[in-house]
């Protein structure tokens, strides 16, 4: 399989940028439970403006991960730009009947969720010069953080489907598996973690304009009572190399819980699939 992802600066540390960029970019491929095996950098760098070290701090900060991952650099393309962007074109492995795809949850599938909330209200606030030092370097590791265990662990367990959350938030992502599989999600709010310092900076006004046009998009799909309460809106949030969203049957849902806590993989239940209802989602 192929996939690519290019993002734009959401720290101001090249190297540390390189890094998440990275581990966003192969975050599509171990969402479908496969392995990254090589890949192209693709850099956008406005050469008039920055200085080449600044360059060659992204692209060691991405080796860095490939690295990590076990993935071969084998090449790239850099093209001169106005804006700063960074990211790779991946190449993963997976026997075509092991693809875990985000289309096939059941009715009865436990939902689980392997990374925290809120990297792009952090981002947002780092760009205000509103997140504190502890803030950032908490949304700095779960950004660097690779799928790689939580994907290993899922495919062991049979997972039903999965996807991993990223520029539509947990929201958008839920109901393209919701309605690729013709169910309904059910979500519950008070079980959905948050990076430290959330829910302060949603109250500060520390929310990014993807967040909001992703409530504007996917609110109408959405009932409960929380529907048009601010509580909702770090579902909606874009993330960047977020966690994944997965599926599992009951007892596969508890094994892989048990695993995750004994290998050190963060793994919250957030709800469960229920067959079609009116809404696609529904928070609860």
């Amino acid at each position: 399989m192929e996939t690519a992802d290019v993002i734009t600066p959401l720290v101001d540390d090249p190297y540390t940028f390189g890094r998440i960029a990275a581990a966003n970019a192969v975050s599509d491929v171990y969402a479908m439970g496969a392995r990254p095996v090589t890949a192209m950098n693709l850099v956008f760098f406005p050469a008039c403006a920055l200085p080449g070290e600044v360059l060659q701090q992204i692209m060691a900060g991405g080796r860095s991960i490939l690295q990590e991952a076990g993935v071969c650099l084998v090449g790239g393309h850099t093209v001169e730009d106005d804006e700063l962007k960074y990211g790779l074109s991946v190449t993963g492995l997976i026997a075509p009947g092991a693809i875990i795809r985000n289309s096939t949850s059941r009715p009865g599938d436990v939902l689980i969720l392997t990374k925290p909330l809120g990297s792009g209200v952090i981002s947002t606030a780092i760009k205000g010069d509103m997140a504190s030092a502890a803030v950032i370097a908490e949304a700095v590791a779960w950004m660097t953080t690779l799928n790689r265990a939580a994907a290993e662990l899922m495919a062991e367990c049979h997972a039903s489907a999965a996807t991993d959350v990223t520029g539509f938030g947990l929201i958008g992502h839920a109901a393209e598996m919701a309605q690729g599989a013709g169910v309904t999600l059910h979500i519950d709010l008070a079980a959905v973690p948050l990076m430290n310092g959330v829910p302060e900076l949603v109250a500060d006004g520390m929310l990014p304009a993807g967040c909001y046009r992703n409530r504007d998009h996917y609110l109408p799909m959405l009932s409960g009572k929380y529907r048009d309460s601010d509580a909702l809106l770090p579902l909606f949030d874009p993330q960047t190399s977020g966690g994944l969203l997965i599926a599992l049957a009951p007892e596969a849902a508890d094994i892989f819980l048990t695993s995750a806590e004994g290998r050190g993989i963060f793994a919250r239940r957030i709800g469960g699939v229920v067959p079609l209802q009116t809404a696609t989602i529904e928070v609860h």
